[in-house]
């Protein structure tokens, strides 16, 4: 039973210290293997794992007879792995509750959902169909989750929170996201979410009247 997790943090190590190793400077698959004292094979496996998660990619080659690609941070990639992020939006959120009235904070999450919502292209097709797509994007951004109907209403509840350690019990948080949710779908969003011990994102959909 604990040879699996073990396992992962393992893995998880070993991509690590590769990543700190390409931040350095760009590197071939041998020369991070010759770095860690790795087989190259080894290596391998991590870096195309790397790659496919958008964390790295190639910038170039190296090698007169038999080019070997050259590794680089993928543009983006250093914001995807910071750590600072989640207790940062966490403190400000905290800050921003002690400071302002309920009902400014929760224009401003709200005002925080819709500028979120430009990001992102508006969902098609009929209430269901724009759902799924919804669900869609809350799956990429780290909530997996699922649909239900109940009469006219559609729920997206997911089994975790993408923002949970910055809602702090704070509803204004999750009108944020059904803000947000609302505008790419083109329909009316309430947060239904559970801010307890364990958060989970809830959302119930009606057709925008």
């Amino acid at each position: 039973m604990t040879q699996r997790p073990q396992r992962t943090r393992s893995l998880a190590k070993t991509r690590t210290r590769i990543v700190e190793l390409i931040r350095r400077s760009p590197m071939t698959a041998r020369e991070i293997a010759a770095q860690l004292d790795m087989t190259y094979h080894a290596i391998r496996l991590h870096v195309v794992t790397l790659e496919r998660d958008g964390v790295i990619q190639v910038a170039g080659a190296r090698g007169a007879t038999r080019p070997a690609h050259v590794y680089d941070i993928k543009p983006g990639g250093d914001s995807a792995l910071s750590r600072a992020y989640v207790p940062f939006v966490a403190h400000l959120t905290r800050v921003l509750a002690e400071r302002l009235p309920e009902r400014q904070l929760g224009a401003i999450m709200r005002d925080v959902g819709r500028s979120l919502a430009t990001s992102f292209p508006r969902a098609r097709g009929t209430l269901h169909e724009r759902a799924l797509a919804a669900s869609a994007v809350l799956q990429d951004l780290g909530a997996p989750n699922e649909i239900s109907r109940h009469g006219r209403t559609l729920s997206i509840r997911s089994a975790a929170c993408m923002l949970g350690e910055a809602v702090h019990g704070r509803p204004e948080v999750c009108q944020a996201m059904a803000t947000f949710l609302g505008e790419i779908l083109d329909a009316n969003v309430r947060q239904c979410c559970d801010r307890g011990e364990r958060p989970r994102c809830c959302f119930e959909i009606r057709r925008a009247s």
